[in-house]
């Protein structure tokens, strides 16, 4: 068997690209798609504001899952273990002031 070499990407990032900074996150699928909400959370604020939707596949989803898990090992092993407060749905449930989930329109 041959192994084939990895390929080299070139990776655009326009100039005018705006950051979209997002604190809290909506994930659902399809049999098809995987759906990524992702929006500001912010104090004193009833609503969740989506500021973008990111649409993949399932196999593109993984793939990225596992970037991003690698990403943050490599970050613990230079800054220290990423230390989460509470757990599960009490977590969650501090987010919204007891509202779990969030009304929604």
């Amino acid at each position: 068997m041959s192994q084939s070499k990895p390929r080299s990407i070139n990776i655009e990032l326009p100039a005018d690209l705006d950051a979209t900074y997002a604190n809290f996150a909506v994930i659902s699928h399809t049999p098809s798609e995987v759906i990524f909400d992702l929006a500001q959370l912010l104090p004193n604020q009833p609503k969740v504001r989506v500021r973008t939707r990111v649409v993949m596949t399932p196999l593109n989803a993984k793939l990225m899952l596992r970037a991003l898990e690698e990403n943050l090992a490599k970050y613990e092993a230079a800054f220290g273990e990423i230390v989460v407060p509470g757990h599960g749905d009490d977590l969650i449930r501090s987010f919204f002031g007891g509202k779990f989930p969030p009304e929604t329109e």
